[in-house]
């Protein structure tokens, strides 16, 4: 049974599903519909990226802790983004992130789910043009949906999102849905507030 969660519920992953060990985390979007002018050049397609930041003690200390695009598995297997999709089209999971809870080293307390809009200040894009934005986790062993949080708010002129967390806390996994918008311009920069 899914559980739809608000903004800063947190909801214990591991508690009562037993043997939990895989967790696939979901991410969706949608562009809202632009309006064009007869000669106004078509708009670029919103690219909206999600990584995973591994934290040790709330701070990212290996520059290999970022999974993204570029960066596709962490070096201990742990954590594995499942590839880039540029345009959001189509309906589910945008993009995919697999965390292998039993596979986090114990150093490791929190994994950290975000989303960037490529070249957004570039591009002149930012979240108030994304509409039904969720993410969900899902048992891996079943393909279940154990939780979503859909995000809300109005993120105009945010060009960042800090999605959820999940982490350790007294021996079992946790989630935290966060829904906090930032204006780091890409993943590098918003990776830098946890130095």
């Amino acid at each position: 049974m899914s559980i739809s969660l608000q903004k800063g519920q947190k909801v214990s992953l591991t508690k009562d599903n037993q043997g939990l060990s895989k967790v696939i985390v979901g991410l969706g979007w949608d562009e809202v519909k632009r309006t064009k002018g007869l000669f106004a050049p078509k708009p670029q397609s919103i690219d909206c990226d999600a990584s995973a930041l591994m934290l040790q003690n709330g701070k990212l200390v290996y520059k290999d802790d970022l999974v993204f695009y570029n960066n596709l598995r962490h070096r201990t297997g742990a954590v594995q983004h499942m590839g880039d999709n540029l345009t959001g089209a189509g309906e589910g999971d945008d993009e995919q992130i697999i965390v292998e809870l039993s596979q986090v080293p114990a150093e490791y307390d929190k994994v950290l789910i975000v989303v960037t809009i490529y070249q957004a200040v570039q591009r002149k894009q930012h979240f108030g043009m994304i509409q039904n934005a969720f993410i969900r986790l899902v048992d891996g062993r079943n393909n279940q949906e154990l939780c979503r949080y859909n995000l809300t708010d109005n993120y105009a002129n945010m060009t960042a999102m800090i999605f959820g967390e999940i982490y350790r806390y007294n021996g079992e996994w946790k989630f935290n849905p966060i829904g906090q918008g930032t204006t780091d311009p890409g993943v590098g920069e918003l990776a830098g507030r946890y130095l």
